[in-house]
């Protein structure tokens, strides 16, 4: 983690190799469940499936995941480095479905603040993706 941690505060970070690109996506999943001041039962529920789901992992290990990435995301600089650091680790296409992810996390407690879209909104921007297409993700989230 402490390595992450370096790489992620470099002026100009390296490509992360995959099981760092994961942790640094859970760390960002459990940010975004974390902004409202409220890290309900129901966020960390769709972390893990979340987790389980995008790396083919069992229940256990999505949520050492999930806790190993709590641990980072508190230590962790800013969400500008995380998103950057995922942004050169993630292909576009895949960025729309992380995306689709984040709003998951975002609204698993059923509670939409305005602080939660004004960080949507900023994550969207630093992983390349339009206003149009974080809405999309939106709805996507929602329908599931």
């Amino acid at each position: 983690m402490i390595d992450l941690l370096r790489r992620l505060l470099a002026p100009e970070p390296a490509r992360l190799p995959e099981p760092d690109a994961e942790l640094a996506l859970a760390a960002l999943l459990v940010r975004i469940a974390r902004t409202d001041g409220l890290y309900a039962a129901e966020e960390v529920e769709r972390i893990d499936r979340v987790l389980a789901r995008r790396h083919g992992l069992d229940p256990f290990a999505a949520a050492k995941l999930r806790t190993e990435a709590e641990a980072l995301e508190s230590e962790a600089p800013d969400t500008v480095r995380f998103t950057r650091a995922l942004k050169e680790a993630i292909a576009l296409e895949d960025r729309i479905e992380l995306m689709t992810a984040l709003w998951s996390v975002a609204l698993a407690d059923g509670m939409r603040e305005a602080h939660e879209d004004r960080l949507m909104r900023l994550v969207a921007n630093l992983l390349g993706l339009t206003d149009v297409e974080s809405a999309l993700a939106r709805q996507r989230a929602e329908r599931e």
